[in-house]
């Protein structure tokens, strides 16, 4: 098989055993990699009424298909489990080289289950799989444990947790070469596997079917990126280059927990102001040639730090009410050495500042003041979340948890759907998001649909003429963009490409596995993926009212260019039915049987 390991590997925690078994053809043209593959297996060996920190629930990695190829920017490895945060599907992608060493090592997934009795990393190199004690980093940082392990075992890749994951809060994080899992608590459930890390060394040749047409596409696609309009923004900016335009120009930048939409203390938060002074070189993720990372340098800190990623601007910036890009840095290097996703961190103390502003927790309940804008108390709060301290403990929970244990109305502050904290987009003023918030698989995402480019320009794809202030016409356009980028998380292109690659794959698979594949047949496998998603959710539990979106979204936008705009309940039901019907499933939201046939997945049906 070209362009893949080969094989699947099987670890069991508990008993020690590793278990190699070939990856099936069919199964890897019929789902690609990546993404269907996480698809498929969790459906596969995953009970999805078993609980999060069951030793029964797996951490499956699968690289993308194109990891390994050279493919410009096609170097993401995703990663899947049952979600910590609302015990549903959760997936989370990165751009650390831990799936390039997989593959290199002969596979295209791993699967991890049971439980060590005591603090552990799990070693692979090539053929060898050992289980190691990794009691001596109990406690070190995800950048602590990734270096002593390499220096204790030699050239590894390694992916580790942080205190946080050791501590299971619920959106601990996965990092990998200053690349990180976030999202829904990976970490978590490597913490409670009692899994400090994951050390990957692989010596084979990765073989593409035509060598030589891959490197002439590779040539061309690099040309077309450095000549692209947004390589120049990525790369001076970062992902942040848009904050302002978003602000000023949208109207769609949540701030202070959602109260509003525009957020006045913008202006040293933005990369256009932090960049120029404090930026030194780009990061860029594996195979990417439009590097949209950066490393800065301030007084405050030793040596250089990670830049600022948009989606962090706004969590622990703007949504804090955080106006000093100092506290926003080292709130972001405190969440990524301690291991905690940056969005649910800034919603759970964003939900705490608003919780503490009108009067429903004090300062007996915190161990501090915790208001809207106080850097320092940001930072407090952080250590407590990852200590599991005082209020922390409750923090720790995601803010669906939370609220439910604070009581006393903390729940209409709580900012979430289906238990995960949204990312940077007032949907408010994006209608079509707020319907992808509440279909994404995962709970509140900006990710599974990208449907964010679309809605705020108006146009992208096959789309024109969108206007983000209606909801009519909502369910057919998320549903095309979640097959859309489902089809980029299964080959592993970064979605930062996807208005230069489109759908037009054909001729990179063709040099990469033999085997073209135009845009219909790619978004077959699209919503085969999704609609897989979406069965281990009902099974897992998922009901249509999970997806309701939260109070404050029906509250209208209080000023800006999109003050005035909200979401009615009437609005959220007819989007969710609208969607329903584009997927072909039923009014509950339950997939035709019909439907399941139709996309060649009916060993599914129950």
């Amino acid at each position: 098989m070209f362009c893949y390991g080969g094989n699947i590997l099987k670890v069991d925690l508990t008993t020690g055993e590793g278990i190699k078994k070939p990856l099936d053809e069919k199964v890897a043209l019929r789902y690609l990699g990546g993404d269907g593959f996480g698809a498929y297996f969790m459906n596969k060996i995953v009970n999805p009424k078993v609980d999060a920190f069951s030793p029964d629930n797996a951490l499956i990695i699968a690289p993308g298909l194109f990891v390994g190829s050279g493919v410009p920017t096609g170097g993401k490895t995703a990663f899947f489990s049952k979600s910590a945060l609302n015990g549903g599907w959760n997936e989370s992608v990165m751009g650390g080289q831990i799936g390039l060493a997989l593959k290199q090592a002969g596979y295209d997934v791993l699967i991890i289950e049971g439980k060590s009795d005591k603090l552990s990393y799990l070693l692979i190199d090539d053929n060898n799989v050992l289980i190691k004690s990794a009691e001596h980093l109990q406690g070190n940082t995800t950048r602590e444990t990734a270096e002593k392990i390499k220096k204790d075992e030699g050239d590894f890749i390694v992916a580790s947790i942080g205190i946080a994951g050791e501590n299971l809060v619920r959106f601990a994080s996965i990092d990998c070469e200053e690349r990180q899992a976030g999202r829904g608590g990976m970490g978590a459930v490597m913490g409670s596997k009692n899994l400090k890390a994951i050390a990957v060394r692989g010596n084979n040749d990765i073989k593409i079917a035509k060598p030589d047409k891959m490197y002439r596409l590779i040539e061309k696609y690099y040309e077309i990126m450095i000549n692209h309009p947004s390589f120049n923004d990525d790369g001076k900016y970062g992902t942040g280059e848009f904050l302002e335009w978003m602000n000023n120009e949208r109207g769609t930048f949540p701030t202070r927990n959602w109260r509003e939409g525009v957020f006045d203390g913008r202006k040293e938060i933005d990369p256009y102001y932090w960049a120029p002074r404090y930026a030194i070189k780009n990061k860029g993720c594996l195979q990417c040639t439009k590097p949209c990372g950066k490393a800065f340098v301030m007084k405050e800190f030793k040596g250089a730090i990670d830049g600022i990623e948009y989606e962090t601007l706004f969590s622990l910036g703007s949504n804090c009410g955080i106006e000093k890009v100092e506290y926003v840095a080292k709130a972001n290097e405190i969440c990524d050495l301690y291991g905690i996703d940056t969005i649910s961190a800034g919603g759970v103390v964003g939900f705490a500042m608003d919780l503490y502003e009108n009067g429903v927790i004090g300062k007996d309940d915190l161990g501090l003041e915790i208001k809207f804008g106080d850097g320092e108390a940001l930072l407090e709060i952080l250590k407590k979340i990852a200590y599991r301290d005082g209020i922390g403990d409750i923090l720790a929970n995601g803010v669906r948890i939370a609220s439910q244990k604070i009581g006393k109305g903390a729940e209409k502050y709580a900012v979430h759907v289906r238990g995960m904290e949204p990312p940077a987009y007032d949907v408010r003023g994006i209608k079509g998001m707020a319907l992808a918030f509440m279909s994404s698989p995962r709970g509140a995402c900006h990710l599974r649909s990208g449907a964010y480019a679309l809605e705020l320009t108006g146009k992208f794809w096959k789309y024109e003429g969108v206007d983000r202030l209606s909801s009519e016409n909502k369910g057919k356009e998320i549903a095309d963009m979640e097959n859309f980028m489902a089809v980029y998380d299964a080959l592993g292109v970064c979605k930062f490409s996807r208005g230069i690659f489109l759908l037009n794959f054909d001729e990179m698979l063709e040099a990469s596995i033999g085997k073209k594949m135009g845009e219909d047949e790619l978004l077959f496998i699209g919503e085969r993926i999704c609609n897989l998603k979406h069965i281990f959710n009902i099974k897992a539990g998922w009901k249509k009212e999970d997806c309701k979106l939260p109070d404050k979204i029906h509250i209208p936008i209080p000023e800006g260019v999109s003050k005035g705009s909200y979401v009615s309940r009437e609005e959220e039901e007819k989007m969710l039915l609208d969607y329903f019907n584009a997927r072909g499933w039923d009014k509950n939201g339950i997939p035709t049987r019909k439907k399941l046939e139709e996309l060649g997945i009916k060993e599914f049906i129950e």
